[in-house]
């Protein structure tokens, strides 16, 4: 008798299983193209490329001591029949082998089984199986979140409830590398055979898989110093009743509620209240789906749990917009990406709740910023749930206005404004709104109110100014305006031709701003006479200031600085603020002229 294994028979162990029930005798053809793309796997860093490739190495011992004739035949894949290896090219030249040979397939793919039949080639099928057991999942007991397993360490696990655990040893043994090798090479084995276990993420060096309940995470070096296994698994599933909501809260989930975050730091219970959520409002006949990357949310059967389509969840939302779900869970919003998809899902009608890593709860807000338009926030996200040690620690709400911030004053600096609300109580605790080119989150407190505003402004002002001039003195007066002292000589860069530059660095930063000199003591008190002719007011000094320069101020405050012209005065617009201010200071007599 002769016998072809493909890829996955030698992967899913079934080779090897047939060998030691003596259920295989004669010879056993590997074919080439299995070898090639083992170690094509394993030269990607792929996990299954070196399972593949100690397997074959433990059949190639086993065989001779059970009389079986071990050959290799076939040639190396061409670079073409890699890159078709998705679309059946190498299963097909290895079919080829065994019609050649009149041999026996040995397959665990399906698709690979069928075809064979087809084509007349006798074949050997290994269906998926059911996992009742396996190595790691020993190092497990009923209080065990996590595992850690590392190559030259102890075994280590976290154990206790999500934001009330301790890190553990498990025992004194040193785990080695042998051992991390067969603990990869059976879940690698079970990944392929079993229909509980899915392959979330693949990549050079590492792999991340879903068996069961477990989420396990394999590393390699060089992308991990050492080899290293990672299994989690929730220990805890509630539901919304455990958690003590308010009627308000309850009635804002059940009716109110289409756009919510749930947040908190990683181990806290995010993803344990997620899974509540989602199977209330599968209790309320709604039709529910989730987002993951990995999926690895525990949750009935009713409720179906989609990865990225082609490792990307954005043709997966396209999906579910045709399934048309009352509510998506996104499970978790990480990348720039994910937080686009969760907006656009929201904008489009379906109900989202998405999970976010942070902090503090307005740490979420920090997130939306700069990835989503400021003014669609609020309409993407209604609902802040904050998730600490297991407890819903504070909830916040999102509120879109037209005012003045808080800690400033002029009607004409209002602008729209998001308020972050507190739930329960209804009061603001933060404000969100755009000064200059920046976006401000600022704590709504009105003891620290002026003086961080204060702090903000003077930090925005020098950094417009710092192109003109270096180390400005400013002062702020009050919510909308602001003295800047600078250097005679950076004065008119600042204010440019007719104040066209001073002026845009006014709208800008929506303040009003005094450009005066630093050094004012060089520059002696003139007399003057006032006159109105037209439009303007005159400033009339003596003839022997013709051509000097003169800093106008009222009382304290610097106006503006100008060159006396050859009449030896000063003209400036009565219908002007600066006019307006003269005309002030003229009648207050607080008008100063100081002239070098």
């Amino acid at each position: 008798m002769k016998y072809v294994p493909d890829t996955s028979a030698i992967i899913e162990g079934k080779v090897m299983e047939l060998i030691l029930k003596g259920k295989i005798k004669g010879t056993l053809i590997i074919p080439e193209f299995v070898v090639s793309e083992l170690e094509n796997q394993a030269n990607r860093g792929k996990e299954i490329g070196f399972s593949g490739l100690d397997e074959l190495k433990t059949i190639r011992n086993i065989a001779k001591d059970k009389g079986i004739t071990l050959t290799q035949q076939g040639r190396k894949p061409t670079a073409e029949e890699i890159r078709m290896a998705g679309s059946g090219r190498i299963d097909a030249l290895i079919r080829d082998i065994a019609r050649e040979e009149k041999a026996t397939l040995l397959t665990g793919d399906m698709v690979q089984a069928k075809t064979a039949e087809a084509e007349g080639v006798k074949v050997i099928y290994f269906p998926k199986e059911k996992i009742e057991s396996f190595t790691l999942e020993n190092f497990f007991d009923k209080e065990t979140m996590s595992v850690h397993l590392k190559e030259g360490s102890i075994p280590k696990a976290k154990k206790g409830k999500p934001g009330t655990f301790e890190l553990v040893n498990l025992n004194e043994d040193i785990i080695t590398k042998a051992m991390l090798d067969n603990i990869a090479h059976e879940i690698m084995e079970l990944n392929r055979v079993s229909d509980e276990s899915f392959m979330e993420i693949s990549k050079r060096f590492v792999s991340v898989i879903q068996l069961k309940e477990y989420r396990i995470a394999i590393t390699r070096p060089p992308f991990s110093e050492k080899m290293e296994i990672t299994a989690v698994r929730p220990i805890v599933k509630v539901s919304l009743d455990n958690y003590s909501l308010t009627d308000k809260l309850k009635g804002r989930i059940d009716k109110e509620a289409e756009g919510i975050i749930i947040a908190g730091p990683p181990g806290h219970g995010k993803s344990t209240l997620c899974q509540a959520l989602a199977e209330y409002y599968q209790d309320k006949k709604n039709i529910v789906k989730t987002m993951e990357n990995p999926r690895d949310l525990q949750l009935g059967p009713e409720i179906t749990q989609y990865g990225p389509l082609e490792s990307d969840m954005a043709k997966t939302a396209e999906i579910l917009l045709l399934v048309r779900p009352d509510i998506t869970i996104y499970d978790e919003i990480r990348q720039t990406k994910d937080f686009r998809i969760f907006a656009d899902m929201r904008l489009a009608g379906v109900g989202m709740v998405g999970v976010v890593h942070a902090t503090r709860a307005i740490d979420v807000m920090h997130r939306f910023i700069g990835r989503v338009e400021l003014g669609m926030i609020p309409q993407i996200v209604d609902t802040i749930i904050f998730v600490k040690g297991g407890k819903i620690e504070s909830v916040l709400s999102l509120s879109l206005r037209v005012k003045v911030p808080n800690g400033m004053v002029e009607q004409d600096l209002a602008r729209p404004v998001i308020e972050v609300l507190d739930f329960e109580t209804g009061k603001p605790i933060h404000e969100i709104y755009t000064y200059g080119d920046e976006t401000v989150v600022m704590p709504v407190d009105k003891g620290t109110d002026s003086s961080a505003m204060n702090r903000l402004a003077e930090d925005k002002i020098r950094s417009v100014l710092k192109k003109h001039t270096k180390n400005p003195d400013i002062s702020i007066i009050s919510g909308n305006r602001a003295i800047v002292r600078v250097p005679k000589e950076d004065m008119s860069s600042i204010i440019g031709r007719k104040g066209t530059n001073i002026s845009g660095i006014e709208e800008k930063l929506g303040i009003h701003i005094s450009i005066e000199p630093i050094v004012e003591t060089l520059k002696d008190t003139a007399k003057y006479k006032t006159s109105e002719s037209g439009g303007y007011i005159n400033i009339s000094l003596k003839k022997e200031y013709i051509g000097a320069m003169a800093d106008i101020y009222k009382g304290d405050e610097f106006l503006f600085s100008a060159t006396i012209g050859k009449k030896a005065m000063i003209k400036v617009k009565k219908k002007t603020e600066t006019g307006n201010k003269i005309m002030q200071a003229i009648v207050m007599k607080t008008l100063r002229v100081l002239v070098e």
